[in-house]
């Protein structure tokens, strides 16, 4: 994998985002229906944070370990994506470059990164599609055969 060609070339396209008045009960289905980690979230068509499935999680336990499936559901249906989403995002744009996203990843421990044109989200890389990419990259495992 060449670290300067751009994000673009290993982001995943159009990603699957929440509204910021969604429900928790959306988030979880969300990261259940389609096994992903992130959940862009957006307001009136604009990037506003960040869901991860860590945050929701640290959300969901927060409480207690002894609440009940009442008290659960009521929390799930009546907390917001704005109440735990992540606000102060790094972003890249399509052209940024593969290595400037690992920098990023270095530096604030985030796992994934928005990638916008203004304030459009058009896809999302995370330390799992560069894994994945240089796993399938013959140069990167030529080196360890």
């Amino acid at each position: 994998m060449n670290l300067l060609n751009s994000v673009s070339s290993i982001m995943t396209p159009n990603p699957i985002c929440v509204n910021s008045k969604d429900t928790l009960t959306v988030v979880d289905k969300l990261l259940k229906e389609h096994r992903i980690h992130h959940l862009p979230v957006i307001s009136d068509g604009k990037l506003v944070g960040m869901v991860s499935k860590s945050d929701f999680l640290f959300f969901r336990r927060g409480f207690s370990d002894e609440n009940s499936k009442l008290e659960d559901e009521v929390r799930m249906n009546n907390f917001t994506v704005k109440d735990i989403m992540t606000k102060r995002l790094a972003k890249l744009e399509p052209t940024d470059k593969i290595n400037v996203a690992l920098e990023v990843f270095k530096e604030n421990l985030f796992h994934a990164l928005p990638v916008v044109e203004g304030d459009k989200i058009v896809g999302i890389v995370s330390t799992f599609d560069i894994i994945k990419r240089l796993a399938i990259d013959a140069e990167a495992t030529a080196a360890y055969e």
